[in-house]
């Protein structure tokens, strides 16, 4: 094999349709457009969300709701799951870096620790949030809470 004699295998190349070049192609008169109307015509291009001169969706449909930008979304992760990150790593401080090592959350995440579950040994808990029954829980074991 060499340069002169390579060929495309058989079959991968395709002549291109040749529309609305008379009727011997096959495909001449009104070349697969059908007849008359706008989507015959050349240039034709609809706008985005038309639907034929029906009403479209986003002017059926009822505007809603409310978006505030200010929002600041924390992932919650209960003591339940800290202390079972702690004893099974043998960790004497958890912070948001051990978490997301641990696929809890994603890094650059904001995380915020709720109050579920119990702690047994002490701890020092790094986070975004607590929640109060959270603090409550660190400190009542022996633990501390440092907020970034």
């Amino acid at each position: 094999m060499e340069l002169h004699n390579l060929q495309p295998a058989v079959g991968s190349n395709k002549k291109k349709r040749r529309i609305g070049r008379g009727p011997g192609s096959g495909k001449g008169g009104t070349a697969t457009r059908g007849h008359k109307g706008a989507k015959s015509r050349s240039g034709y291009k609809s706008k985005v969300g038309f639907e034929g001169g029906q009403m479209p969706l986003q002017r059926r449909v009822p505007k809603f709701g409310f978006k505030n930008f200010n929002r600041v979304e924390y992932k919650a992760i209960n003591i339940a799951t800290i202390e079972e990150l702690a004893t099974r790593n043998n960790l004497d401080r958890v912070a948001v870096e051990d978490l997301a090592q641990a696929g809890l959350v994603r890094k650059g995440q904001l995380v915020k620790i709720l109050g579920m579950g119990n702690l047994s040994r002490k701890l020092e808990v790094v986070a975004n949030a607590f929640s109060k029954k959270a603090e409550e829980v660190i400190t009542a074991a022996g633990g501390s809470i440092v907020k970034l």
